[in-house]
């Protein structure tokens, strides 16, 4: 049973479509349930491009790390952060890396970040409409540039869809976004803003917890370069050779 959910509504969350007496959608709030307690993600606006930045907290030492997907290059142009169950994420990123191919095969051109944004978030509120099918459990950051400048959006399960300068997905949203509220400000330099991205990731760890680089996925994208995934070395060195020390981890997405 959900928090505060009473025996009489409990049989409304046996459908993601069924409304509750209240007005709720239980199966909808259990997937935004499960984006809480994925890991941190989070990404940010910059005077060039858009920084993007996940925690991958790997459950144990014999996994590889690079292994476990967090940032995804969607096109060129174009990255995506998730927080929540990795099946569901891969999914709608196969759907938006053939949209974005289908853009410059029909028009010609690499499709905007809001009309891309907006088709994700179409797919997750299809499923929140009809029976038979279950919520994505699956947030995303979505950004890049187009020719409208760089751009973020936010999607979340119920199909919601908000555009942001800055914004963090997962279990250290609130913390990651007290933190960019209070040092974000407009035409931050790339290495500003990857320190600012990585300043919100460890404000969102639990008291004591040191982040190591090792479990971080930074990337970003530039309005010349395009997408480019970071390597360790340059993460650590644009933070100023900064590498904290490992720490226990569970087995998050």
């Amino acid at each position: 049973m959900y928090p505060g959910q009473s025996a009489k509504s409990q049989a409304y969350d046996r459908s993601a479509t069924m409304f509750s007496p209240d007005g709720r959608l239980y199966q909808v709030e259990y997937a935004s349930k499960i984006v809480s307690q994925g890991t941190t993600g989070a990404a940010m606006v910059y005077k060039n491009g858009v920084v993007f930045g996940a925690d991958k907290k790997v459950s144990s030492k014999l996994i590889l790390p690079e292994s476990i997907e967090k940032l995804f290059k969607v096109d060129d142009h174009i990255a995506a952060v998730s927080a929540g169950l990795v099946g569901d994420a891969r999914r709608l990123i196969e759907g938006a890396r053939a949209k974005a191919q289908e853009n410059i095969m029909y028009y010609d051109e690499p499709i905007h970040i809001e009309t891309l944004a907006k088709d994700v978030s179409s797919q997750k509120q299809v499923f929140t409409q009809y029976a038979g099918m279950r919520p994505y459990g699956v947030a995303f950051i979505i950004g890049g540039v187009d020719e409208t400048g760089p751009r973020i959006f936010e999607t979340e399960p119920s199909g919601a869809l908000a555009e942001y300068m800055a914004v963090a997905v997962g279990a250290g949203r609130k913390e990651a976004m007290e933190h960019f509220e209070k040092n974000y400000s407009n035409g931050m330099t790339l290495e500003a803003a990857v320190k600012l991205v990585f300043a919100g990731l460890e404000s969102s760890q639990p008291k004591g917890t040191k982040l190591s680089l090792d479990r971080l996925d930074f990337g970003y994208v530039d309005a010349q370069k395009g997408f480019i995934r970071m390597s360790k070395n340059d993460l650590k060195s644009m933070l100023g050779g900064k590498d904290s020390s490992k720490s226990s981890a569970t087995n998050d997405a």
